[in-house]
């Protein structure tokens, strides 16, 4: 089993501290995005869509998303489990994660590659070249912000997402938290509940 990593970008960093937590380690292999590691030939033949992180099993098959590659090592190793107890707990750990990614992850994406020369015709990861469309940055932002009301209002009054512990949901929007300094956002100040929840989920992280 091998893993292909970028760990500073967020969708890795999502697996990195999945495995973290449960004290994984994998093989493991950095592909340089900066440097358009992603698209040479050899990590082509891994996975075709140019993205990570990308786990290859033993037999050869490869996953390519954050939430399939979790939900197959937290079934090999389900010690510490972060995609929740109970059926109810585990359909809950998904829709977050599904909803972090759409409205937290994906906003500040949003900003971050409609700018600039670094994403110039990049503005969706992958094989396709996209135009940048510069008014989705103010969308972006505008999102983000929602989304940490968002995610403010339902932390009144709970210690994590989901449950009475620590799940995939928490590391999911903790690395969306983080991610939104690359467009010099942050939480804002009058967004205490989430404050208050990554600062706790950032010292059991640690």
């Amino acid at each position: 089993m091998k893993l292909y990593t970028f760990e500073v970008a967020p969708n890795p960093r999502r697996v990195a501290l999945f495995l973290k937590y449960k004290g994984l380690a994998l093989d493991s292999e950095e592909i340089d995005l900066m440097a358009g590691g992603q698209f040479a030939d050899d990590f082509k033949a891994i996975n075709p869509r140019c993205t990570v992180p990308a786990l290859q099993l033993d037999d050869g098959s490869v996953l390519c998303d954050v939430v399939a590659i979790c939900m197959y090592l937290e079934a090999q190793h389900p010690q510490r489990p972060l995609l929740g107890q109970g059926d109810l707990e585990r359909a809950q750990v998904m829709g977050w994660m599904h909803r972090i990614f759409l409205e937290g992850l994906m906003a500040v994406a949003e900003m971050l590659r409609n700018k600039g020369d670094a994403f110039r015709d990049r503005a969706l990861p992958g094989t396709l070249n996209l135009p940048q469309i510069p008014e989705l940055v103010e969308r972006g932002r505008t999102r983000l912000h929602a989304f940490f009301d968002m995610l403010d209002e339902h932390l009144n009054g709970r210690q994590f997402i989901v449950g009475d512990g620590l799940s995939q949901a928490d590391i999911d929007a903790l690395v969306c938290c983080d991610f939104a300094g690359w467009v010099k956002e942050s939480v804002p100040a009058h967004c205490q509940n989430l404050q208050a929840w990554y600062q706790r989920v950032n010292e059991q992280l640690a």
